[in-house]
């Protein structure tokens, strides 16, 4: 059978949710949790991605993040494939870490984003791991950055989950409110029916049935155009690899043609695909052809190496 095909839309918002191959407890560790939030910092400043609420349990997490790139597929590609191969090195370990294709829920920015906020919040509540008195302590939440804002990283935007509780402000009264609010809706089933919780994770949409219409006649409009859309993706894609790539030769004032007369190890061909790696997607097997280092195994090998011991010339002038 088909896969789905993945909607995908500027300024598109997500509930996005994966388990551990077999419901393993993935995230049993401390370090497991911590290693996953490092990676999905690195695919936010990769691809832009804004997360308004996340969620560590010991084997699934839940995001609920906005794609202003409309490249949701490209960085999930990156995030999960970059955390298993860092998991399973660090348990040295092989094999399959997630069930198979992480699943994302279309989210109605205006009727949905709010309370999928405030749904994933409340995960440990409903497991039992925490009250809602010690959610702001509870280290794999979202909640203790937006209780917290000097904690933050420049990437999460937790505006929707105050606005949806009552256009709460961003200050200490506001975010006190909200963790109220929160007590509030977890004692209140109807409040929860009402905010349609049970369907949170099912489905592929989340919102109004005004915005499902909508998003419904767009899907039906893509079928069949699934390998055109892979395409024109890919493209796009490459082409902002080599607009970075551009920017980069500029500033070591190099030339294309460089790449090619120079030997594949040359120190600056290395430093500039680590710094293409870690601004970008940019596959490992691209790099290889783009920047002419070889195989897709030898540009990891060097680049893990520079990343170890860099070079502090050639990093000054990466910027």
């Amino acid at each position: 059978m088909a896969r789905p095909l993945r909607m995908e839309s500027e300024a598109g918002v997500y509930h996005v949710l994966n388990r551990g191959n077999y419901r393993s407890d993935i995230f049993r560790s401390d370090k497991a949790k911590a290693a996953f939030l490092q990676c999905l910092g690195e695919a936010c400043q990769k691809t832009g991605w804004e997360v308004h609420a996340w969620c560590l349990m010991s084997n699934h997490y839940h995001l609920a993040v906005s794609t202003p790139g409309a490249n949701l597929v490209e960085g999930m590609r990156w995030l999960q494939g970059t955390f298993s191969t860092r998991f399973n090195r660090m348990r040295n370990e092989r094999g399959h870490l997630f069930q198979g294709r992480y699943k994302s829920l279309v989210v109605d920015p205006d009727g949905g984003l709010g309370p999928l906020c405030h749904y994933i919040h409340l995960n440990p509540v409903r497991a039992h791991l925490r009250p809602v008195t010690e959610l702001p302590a509870y280290p794999w939440t979202s909640l203790r950055w937006l209780m917290e804002p000097k904690s933050r990283p420049t990437w999460y935007h937790p505006q929707p989950a105050l606005e949806h509780a009552g256009k709460l402000a961003d200050t200490a009264a506001g975010r006190s409110k909200y963790l109220a609010y929160l007590a509030w809706l977890a004692e209140d089933e109807p409040a929860r029916k009402a905010q349609r919780f049970e369907a949170m994770s099912q489905g592929w949409i989340i919102g109004t049935t005004g915005f499902a219409q909508t998003m419904l006649k767009e899907h039906q409009g893509l079928v069949g155009q699934g390998r055109r859309m892979a395409a024109e993706l890919r493209a796009t894609r490459e082409a902002l690899w080599q607009e970075e790539l551009a920017r980069q030769l500029r500033q070591l004032r190099r030339t294309p043609a460089d790449l090619a007369r120079e030997a594949k190890s040359a120190a600056w061909k290395v430093a500039l695909a680590a710094a293409l790696k870690s601004r970008t997607t940019a596959t490992n097997r691209w790099l290889g052809e783009t920047l002419n280092m070889g195989g897709l195994h030898e540009v990891s090998r060097q680049v893990s190496a520079w990343t170890r011991q860099p070079d502090p010339s050639l990093q000054r002038k990466l910027s």
